[in-house]
């Protein structure tokens, strides 16, 4: 009688477990581990590292993960419909206007900074600061002998600034106008264009002034210097180039469905460096996306094990 009494008490206390969970001071539930978490993937390579990093880390946590490929405007109707449940790598600078609406219906969450240090501005070689001298200072581009130093025959008498594809927006042209500056915006005809003016003025230590941003991984192999930009509305995207925030966002409920993965991507950090090294190997050394990110997971374990480690507490 003792014997069935202690079984009988034994399975109603598992069947307790089951039902309540585990006990408070124990490991963040993982929630829904069944449910793949969804992870957008944008229209960019350092966007996709980033994703894939996470991914590869959720699924050291217990999870799945799936991949959408969405654009960086479409990957809100994923949000919205359910298809995507997180897009890690947002620049602030770029958000659209779907993304400003759901924020304030409370249909997506940010959980923080990435910590990529991210870069978007005009930049310039070693060799334009023997033609102007006061840079960074954005008023050494006011200077006659700059200009002239950086003047070609498509825009004698003002220096030629190189700027990004015209496809991608005018707000260099409409700085130059805006600040008076003696320069003219050439835009290039592809991101490969950029990178190839890029390394021909290094190589023959040459002035250049462009517009560029970071990470890239051809800044794993040039050098190239940051102007101070003029101060202009960091509200007016067309008209200001400013260092944009780059955070993480999570649609609406995720942190009940997932608790564990909530409090990791809260943790999540990638640096500019890291990524650009990652680029390398994808887009110059045609290494495939998920050998490359594992082998830096593989190897900065040191970095992420406390992520995880406190995501379970």
């Amino acid at each position: 009688m003792l014997e069935a009494r202690s079984i009988l008490l034994a399975a109603a206390a598992g069947f307790a477990s089951l039902v309540l969970g585990p006990a408070a001071g124990t490991a963040a539930p993982l929630g829904d581990a069944e449910a793949p978490i969804r992870i957008a993937l944008n229209e960019w390579t350092g966007q996709n590292i980033t994703a894939h990093v996470a991914g590869q880390l959720l699924e050291k946590l217990g999870y799945k993960v799936q991949y959408v490929t969405a654009g960086s405007f479409p990957q809100w109707i994923g949000m919205q419909d359910g298809s995507i449940d997180m897009t890690p790598e947002l620049w602030t600078n770029n958000l659209g206007d779907i993304y400003p609406k759901m924020l304030e219906a409370k249909q997506v969450e940010p959980v923080g900074d990435l910590g990529l240090n991210a870069r978007d501005g005009w930049a310039y070689t070693d060799a334009t600061l023997a033609i102007c001298p006061g840079l960074p200072d954005w008023k050494a581009l006011l200077e006659p002998s700059c200009a002239a130093g950086l003047a070609t025959a498509e825009t004698l008498p003002n220096g030629r600034l190189v700027d990004y594809p015209a496809d991608w927006g005018t707000a260099s042209a409409n700085e130059i106008e805006d600040f008076k500056l003696p320069l003219t915006a050439v835009p290039a005809g592809s991101e490969g264009a950029l990178v190839a003016e890029l390394q021909a003025a290094a190589a023959a230590d040459k002035p250049l002034l462009m517009r560029f941003w970071a990470p890239h991984w051809l800044l794993t192999q040039v050098k190239l210097n940051w102007l101070d930009m003029p101060p202009c509305d960091p509200n007016d995207g067309a008209r200001c180039i400013l260092p944009s925030p780059v955070i993480k966002v999570v649609r609406a409920g995720f942190g009940e469905k997932w608790p564990a993965a909530y409090a990791f991507m809260k943790q999540y950090q990638l640096g500019a460096e890291d990524q650009q090294q990652m680029m390398l190997e994808i887009d110059q050394n045609k290494k495939e996306i998920g050998a490359v990110v594992g082998a830096w997971v593989e190897a900065n374990s040191a970095r992420w094990s406390p992520w995880i480690d406190e995501a379970k507490k």
